[in-house]
């Protein structure tokens, strides 16, 4: 292996490390969950320095990277639903998102013969609050009880800054087809 693969390795880890997280959920070890998602967390910081601080980028590490985090973070989501931490609801809401930009890059794809993903900053903001959201509740469930209250808001700006994301894509996605059509 050379260097330049050396983020693609460290992807590969944290895509594996799901397995793992998962089973501590399952167990009930909500210390080593957050302990293997700050490590993924950390995994995912060095594999993103390494390629812009040397130019690191390859096509494989385009598709691996979302993969990972979406893999991550959905099998996070439904193992602490699974487990009674956090409502089903949500949890649809959250793939639902996700499967509605899936299913907006094909169809913007097919339509327009190119597609250049650009995240929103709502769309960060949403998986900010989603890790937070998370976290919350695995400190709140086996470490240090928080407030109900905290729990709730964050649900409640879990949820807003989901459908919000989501529609966001699908206006900008749509307008842009529109444009690019009347263009042509």
């Amino acid at each position: 292996m050379n260097l330049r693969q050396l983020p693609n390795a460290i992807t590969c880890m944290r895509l594996l490390l799901t397995l793992p997280i998962v089973w501590a959920l399952l167990m009930g070890e909500y210390a080593w969950v957050l302990a293997l998602l700050l490590l993924a967390g950390l995994s995912d910081g060095i594999d993103g320095w390494l390629v812009r601080r040397y130019g690191w980028q390859t096509r494989l590490g385009g598709y691996l990277d979302p993969l990972a985090d979406k893999v991550l973070m959905m099998g996070t989501y439904f193992t602490v639903a699974f487990v009674g931490l956090l409502p089903w609801w949500l949890v649809v809401v959250v793939v639902m998102r996700d499967m509605v930009i899936m299913l907006g890059a094909l169809a913007y794809r097919a339509l327009t013969r190119s597609l250049e993903m650009q995240p929103l900053l709502i769309s960060k903001l949403n998986t900010f609050f989603q890790i937070v959201l998370v976290i919350s509740v695995l400190l709140d469930a086996g470490v240090v009880p928080l407030p109900p209250l905290l729990l709730d808001a964050l649900i409640g700006i879990v949820l807003v800054t989901t459908v919000t994301s989501g529609a966001g894509y699908v206006v900008g996605w749509t307008c842009r087809a529109i444009a690019g059509r009347r263009a042509v």
